[in-house]
């Protein structure tokens, strides 16, 4: 079988790009936001705080927690979220990196 199209990047690269794409939706944006404004786990109230229904939600909360950007710890019936750190130490050392580069930069 062939090579998929993720063989010819790095890992770094494909990391990125997983990350990325799990923040390419404005519900997993305000998902990220309302962790990081309670700065702790959080069970049920994140469907409180979303216009969008039990379902849609979970599903956003699986999408983060599988790119990486949130854990989930099973508290009884439920599981409680919060933000990664390490996904984000990725994130900010990639964009750091770029706003460095760009800010020397001496183009157009």
């Amino acid at each position: 079988m062939g090579a998929t199209k993720t063989d010819h990047f790095t890992d770094r690269q494909n990391q990125i790009a997983i990350l990325a794409k799990a923040l390419g939706h404005p519900a997993r944006i305000a998902i990220i936001e309302y962790l990081l404004k309670v700065n702790a786990c959080i069970c049920g109230d994140i469907v409180n705080e979303l216009p969008l229904a039990q379902p849609t939600v979970s599903q956003h909360l699986k999408e983060l927690k599988n790119a990486g950007l949130i854990k989930g710890n099973i508290e009884g019936n439920a599981i409680c979220y919060c933000i990664d750190e390490k996904a984000f130490a990725v994130l900010n050392d990639y964009f750091s990196k770029i706003i460095l580069t760009v800010t020397n930069q001496k183009c157009c």
